[in-house]
């Protein structure tokens, strides 16, 4: 088994998440009282946010190149950011630690083509929705086309994210406004949505909608384990 290195913290909220799926996962594969053999280097989250509503976006490439350098020298084989957001940077700590890296949109877009859909719906924080390292990423390395939301469901999406989501608070009136944000991508023509960022699935559930949900925890989580029990 090659050794998970889990980048967290981007919120505890969601790592924890990680660890559990991860674990359960190999437990069911292998049997017995077998677990993951995996490294996880968690940040402050307080610090990263700041960073991510200033704008200083080299400095947070730096701070993920530092948190992954230590994840290297832990022994990691491959790794794990556990958020979508902070993807936006992988390039570049791919170029900087030469580290195979389990990229989130990868995992979730062979997900989504899967189930033989083309066309789906992306929430997440406004770094993600709005950004272009995960939509183009999605469009041409997958041939899938993207829709967002309009900007301000947007705003409603982001500000829950930031404001409950990552503190673990979880409301039904939250629930009800993404409920309606995903019916409008739905009625734009949505096959099915992505919950690209990794505390979204902490609030919407399977059962909460008419259309097929990707929860890109779970999925990245998965797709973990299919790294870390592959030969070579």
């Amino acid at each position: 088994m090659k050794t998970i290195g889990l980048l967290g913290g981007m919120s505890w909220e969601s790592s924890i998440e990680y660890y559990r799926i991860i674990n359960q996962s190999a437990k069911r594969r292998l049997g017995g009282l077998h677990s993951a053999q995996c490294l996880m280097y968690s940040v402050d989250f307080a610090e990263i946010e700041a960073l991510q509503h200033a704008g200083d976006w080299d400095a947070l490439t730096q701070a993920m190149i530092d948190a992954v350098r230590r994840l290297q020298h832990g022994g990691a084989d491959f790794l794990v950011i556990c958020t979508n957001t902070m993807h936006r940077m992988a390039g570049e700590i791919e170029t900087a630690t030469s580290m195979p890296l389990l990229h989130i949109a990868d995992a979730a877009a062979a997900a989504i083509t899967s189930q033989g859909l083309t066309r789906v719906g992306l929430l997440g924080t406004r770094f993600t929705m709005e950004g272009d390292f995960y939509r183009t990423r999605l469009e041409e390395q997958h041939n899938l086309q993207v829709l967002i939301p309009e900007e301000g469901s947007r705003e409603i999406v982001h500000r829950i994210i930031y404001d409950e989501l990552v503190k673990g608070e979880i409301k039904a009136d939250s629930r009800r406004a993404y409920q309606q944000v995903i019916a409008d991508l739905q009625a734009q023509g949505a096959q099915g949505v992505i919950l690209g960022c990794t505390e979204i699935p902490l609030l919407i559930k399977q059962a909460d909608v008419a259309i097929p949900i990707f929860d890109t925890t779970t999925i990245h989580a998965e797709a973990a384990v299919d790294w870390a029990l592959a030969e070579g």
